[in-house]
Formats: C-alpha cells, sequence, structure tokens
C-alpha cells in the first residue's frame, strides 16, 4: 500500500503532464522554448510579491507570468528581437524575486521548494488547483486547436482563413502562464520549461500527426511522472528532477531510434 503522501503526489504529476501535453507540442511547434522559461522565471517574482503582501501564492504567480507573458506579446517585433526581450525578462524576473525574497523578514520562504519542486508537499488543495487549472486549460486548447494549429503553421494561411495568429498566440501564453501557476508546486520554476519541452520532444520523434503528437506527450508525460516517483521514493532522489530525467530518457531513446531507422 502506497503511503498517502506519494498517491498525492502521483494525482499531481498525472495532472501536470496532462496539461503540459498540449502546450508542450505548441511550444516545440513554435519553437518557444525559452518562452516557457522566461515565464517561470518570471513567476519567482510573483512569489515573492504573494508573500510580501499576504496574498495567495497562485494568485501572485499567475499574475505575475500573464504580465510578462502579455508584455514579451506586444513588446516583440518593436525594435528588439523576441529572444533578446524573453532573455532580459528571465533574468530580470528571476533577479527580482530573489531580491525581494531577500527583504521578507518574518517569513520563511523555501527557495529550493519553489525553484526545483516539492511534489511530495502537495496537499489536497493544491490538487484541486492543479486539476481545475489543468481542465481549463485543456477545454481552453480544444476550443481554440484548429486555429492555433493553422496560426502555427502558416500565419498568411491563418489570415486567409478569418483567424488572428497574434490573438491565438496570446492565448496560448494564457494557457502557458496557468500551466507555470499549476506546476511550481510539482517541479518548480527552473524545471517547468523541461517538462513542456521533453515529452514533446520525444513525442514528435513517432508522431505522424499533431493529434497523434499530443497523445504521446501525454504518455510520455504521464510515464514519467509515475516511474519519476517511484524512483525517487525508493531511492531517495528529488521528485521533480527525477521525472525530467525519465522524460530524457524517453527522449533519447525515441531520438536514437529515428536516428537508426533513418540512417537504415
Amino acid at each position: 500500500m502506497l503511503p498517502d503522501f506519494l498517491i498525492r503526489a502521483t494525482i499531481a504529476g498525472l495532472g501536470v503532464a496532462i496539461i503540459a501535453a498540449p502546450l508542450g507540442c505548441f511550444v516545440v511547434w513554435r519553437r518557444m522554448a525559452y518562452f516557457g522559461e522566461a515565464t517561470a522565471h518570471a513567476a519567482l517574482l510573483g512569489i515573492a510579491l504573494s508573500l510580501a503582501i499576504e496574498m495567495p501564492i497562485f494568485t501572485g504567480t499567475l499574475l505575475a507570468a500573464l504580465l510578462m507573458a502579455f508584455t514579451v506579446s506586444q513588446l516583440s517585433g518593436r525594435g528588439l528581437a523576441s529572444d533578446t526581450l524573453l532573455g532580459v525578462s528571465a533574468h530580470a524576473g528571476l533577479a527580482l524575486g530573489l531580491v525581494v525574497a531577500s527583504f521578507l523578514s518574518g517569513v520563511r520562504i523555501d527557495l529550493m521548494a519553489y525553484l526545483f519542486g516539492d511534489i511530495l508537499a502537495v496537499s489536497i488543495n493544491d490538487l484541486y488547483t492543479i486539476w481545475i487549472g489543468a481542465i481549463f486549460v485543456l477545454l481552453l486548447v480544444y476550443w481554440r486547436w484548429s486555429p492555433m494549429l493553422v496560426s502555427t503553421l502558416n500565419e498568411e494561411l491563418a489570415y486567409s482563413n478569418g483567424i488572428n495568429p497574434k490573438r491565438e498566440k496570446l492565448i496560448l501564453t494564457v494557457a502557458l502562464a496557468i500551466t507555470v501557476a499549476v506546476s511550481i508546486k510539482v517541479v518548480g520554476l527552473l524545471l517547468i520549461s523541461a517538462l513542456l519541452i521533453i515529452p514533446a520532444a520525444a513525442a514528435r520523434n513517432i508522431s505522424s500527426t499533431p493529434e497523434f503528437m499530443v497523445i504521446g506527450t501525454a504518455v510520455v508525460g504521464i510515464v514519467s511522472a509515475i516511474t519519476g516517483l517511484q524512483f525517487s521514493y525508493f531511492f531517495n532522489t528529488p521528485p521533480g528532477p527525477s521525472i525530467v530525467c525519465v522524460s530524457l530518457t524517453f527522449f533519447l531513446i525515441l531520438s536514437t531510434k529515428k536516428l537508426w531507422t533513418i540512417g537504415h
């Protein structure tokens, strides 16, 4: 019989794996890997401000991530390259968050838990937050799947079909911000990007359609969450990094298989 904390951790890991699957695919397709990282880093400032003004962590994190995502989306193409803006936002958010946290007197803040996750400490309320966020994002992606996919493939084709690519990108950034906010407890700020990118990159090696890639990404994420937690429990390794390492194993195996197939 598994202990209660491990059961809660597994349910949380499944929720994050499912929510990250479609978004991770869009991140890979759009080459937005750095965007997810910048959003996650900016969220640390939201955590520090939440503790300073006694606001719920989830609310502060979500607001900071949304603000960063919206700002970068609006400023892109206006004199600064997107990667430059993302680099400035990512490092500024992380630095400001750490500075603000250092001024918090009388408030205990476990930076390691926020940076690398503390999935074994997930509570029932955390599970509600994760799964409500997951259901909302999945419904949002299901609703905008075709417009977002067309916008990702070809912006000119999107315009010709009456689709506004900028609006679809904004919807995607909102979904990413929600994902970051609900994933902090599971894998932490520094590993969220890995959970978004690695399973999607692994599934891409065996996928023939966008829909199949989303399903494959979800499977890799779910198996990684379950296996990583079991490995962490039995070998006393950090749970968040263990989950990411299992995802990395999938990526290496599937990439090698693809290269072997192409070579022969």
